[in-house]
């Protein structure tokens, strides 16, 4: 089971790349003037629109569940990103810099995924797509409780561990929503 789901991450994070790989195109890393309480904000209203779409049921401007979890996943990338280097007041980086810095924390997610799923015997295959949008508001809100405490814990893991626990689990929604659609 876990090469199948090597591959099947590895799928999920390729959909991903390439979209971000586009809007660097179109926008530039423009998101290097974020700072990271509004890019938490970022996340919280993805993680939020999925919750209300899977209650309602519902989406009235044609973009569903899918494409909120793959941005989930680009920005955990950029929260990555934006960790390690701070924020700007401008574009301070190049398209090719900014997919370098991309690839490598994949990688890294990637290295912990399959670590994790080791440990959990593959667990992600049993669970429900609304119990990884649980999951990932309640990273989200650890993350904010972090962030007010100026970044410190006494007993928890940081903002890096929830980031890639949120593209972990927004991962695999991918995989169960759109890797294995096609």
């Amino acid at each position: 089971m876990a090469s199948n789901t090597d591959q099947e991450f590895q799928r999920a994070m390729q959909m991903c790349r390439d979209i971000f790989k586009k809007k660097l195109y179109d926008y530039k890393p423009s998101w290097r003037m974020l700072r990271p309480e509004s890019l938490t904000d970022q996340l919280y209203i993805k993680a939020k629109r999925i919750r209300t779409l899977e209650i309602n049921k519902e989406s009235r401007v044609g973009e569903g569940i899918l494409p909120e979890f793959m941005a989930l996943i680009n920005y955990g990338l950029v929260g990555l990103i934006q960790l390690e280097k701070g924020f700007a007041d401008k574009v301070d980086m190049t398209n090719d810099e900014a997919m370098a810095d991309y690839d490598r924390w994949a990688e890294v997610c990637t290295q912990l995924m399959l670590k994790k799923n080791h440990d959990y015997g593959g667990a992600w295959e049993e669970m429900r797509v609304s119990s990884y949008t649980d999951f990932v508001l309640t990273k989200l809100e650890r993350i904010k409780e972090i962030e007010d405490h100026a970044g410190e814990t006494i007993a928890s893991e940081g903002i890096d561990a929830n980031y890639m626990d949120i593209i972990n689990y927004s991962v695999f929604a991918v995989i169960k929503l759109g890797v294995r659609q096609q």
